[in-house]
């Protein structure tokens, strides 16, 4: 407990040397520290090693092992997301608003960093460099505490990127590593509130309940994702089907695949069993209502937990509904409310579906795997946040803020 607070305190510490940098000193670093992730590849890949050796040994499922697993280009990809936060907009640079008021005060709403975030996340190797890279471009310092799945890789990302601060003259801890991979050093780390400002937890949903309901640190809630598209009775048939795929197979171990398919019911004996072919063939299993099941042999009966389920897997439910207000409810009732998609031709039902859906990202005639901070145009994310209060959607430097008012007299006192 004593060495965890102690990392706690010397992260808040830092976090206000960090606050004072200025932009082109944040930007070398970065650029520095980019260098050395592709320079030393091999160190991070033979770390990396370790982990899918293990996880192979446990029987973790493909999917899985894809999210976890390091190769040049992924290292490379990690390399070029903190170049391209380096190219980003400093946000300690708003100025979100400023007045006058009659008295003469003069008030400037700006900026400022929210602290120090405390990261809990599963697998993702990556997530490491992404998370540092936002964090202190936007002036935070950041505590990480990932997986035990994940642990050389962590431990390997976190000493280049420390190495890379430590050569610019920069405190090391901007970022720190929780290495202790046991969940009684996770409970504590979720006590520390008077040293970490916010913490946000990457992973299933089970960790997300987690952290939600035993953290004493206000907590945003990011990303489980039971995402759906809704094939409307006005869909392109080659673009339901070309959205479909690259919506649910582009990429299976990730919070933007989807996991959930509705169909208008207009057009479930006609383009539906195309749509099931097409999943058929990239493996997919189609678990579905009696609709479905009686027009198309390749679908098994769903139960109602399938509706709600996370997959990340060759596995999709399917729902049949008789309108877009009934595709609207169903969503509503059962997803994640992190991305969902219509595809049609009708602009009515669009602009339903647009008003209607209550999730961070709706989509009109595209793929929900763009739900994504470097496709939104952030360059690398923290996470896709899946409440309301404070951030919505990809979380990039500007979802890292919090603001203050900077106000300037000339003697003024009030009577």
């Amino acid at each position: 407990m004593m060495e965890l607070e102690k990392l706690c305190a010397l992260a808040k510490d830092a976090k206000y040397k960090l606050a004072g940098l200025t932009t082109e000193e944040k930007n070398e670093a970065l650029f520095v520290i980019a260098d050395l992730l592709k320079s030393e590849s091999a160190t991070l890949i033979a770390a990396n090693e370790k982990d899918i050796t293990a996880a192979e040994a446990k029987g973790v499922p493909a999917p899985l092992i894809d999210r976890l697993r390091l190769t040049p280009a992924r290292i490379d990809a990690m390399s070029e997301g903190l170049r391209q936060v380096a190219a980003l907009p400093d946000p300690l640079q708003d100025v979100l608003d400023e007045w006058d008021v009659p008295n003469g005060l003069h008030i400037r709403k700006v900026r400022v960093p929210l602290g120090v975030i405390g990261i809990i996340y599963e697998s993702r190797p990556n997530v490491t460099a992404d998370a540092f890279a936002l964090c202190f471009k936007s002036g935070n310092a950041v505590i990480l505490k990932g997986g035990s799945d994940a642990i050389h890789s962590n431990t390997a990302i976190t000493a280049l990127i420390r190495k890379g601060l430590a050569r610019q003259g920069i405190v090391v801890e901007a970022i720190s590593l929780i290495e202790s991979t046991d969940r009684e050093t996770t409970k504590q780390f979720m006590q520390m509130r008077d040293y970490v400002d916010v913490l946000i937890p990457r992973g299933s949903a089970g960790l997300i309940r987690s952290v939600v309901e035993n953290s004493r640190i206000p907590v945003i809630e990011t990303g489980a994702g039971n995402c759906h598209v809704y094939i409307d009775a006005a869909a392109d048939p080659d673009m339901a089907e070309k959205i479909l795929i690259n919506a649910k197979t582009q990429r299976l171990g990730v919070c933007n695949c989807a996991e959930s398919l509705v169909i208008h019911r207009a057009v479930a004996d006609t383009l539906f069993p195309r749509l099931a072919k097409a999943l058929h063939e990239k493996n997919v299993e189609l678990r579905g209502d009696d609709t479905a099941c009686a027009a198309c042999d390749l679908v098994i009966p769903a139960t109602e937990e399938d509706y709600e389920k996370e997959y990340l897997d060759l596995l999709i439910s399917v729902k049949c509904v008789d309108s877009v207000e009934e595709a609207i409810a169903h969503i509503n009732r059962c997803s994640t409310h992190h991305s969902e998609a219509i595809v049609t031709e009708d602009k009515e039902a669009a602009e339903k579906f647009l008003s209607g859906v209550d999730s961070a990202c709706v989509y009109v005639n595209a793929s929900t795997r763009f739900t994504d901070g470097f496709e939104f145009g952030f360059g690398a994310e923290i996470g896709i946040s899946t409440q309301k209060l404070h951030a919505r959607g990809p979380m990039g430097l500007k979802e890292l803020t919090s603001y203050k008012f900077r106000i300037t007299g000339n003697g003024q006192v009030r009577s």
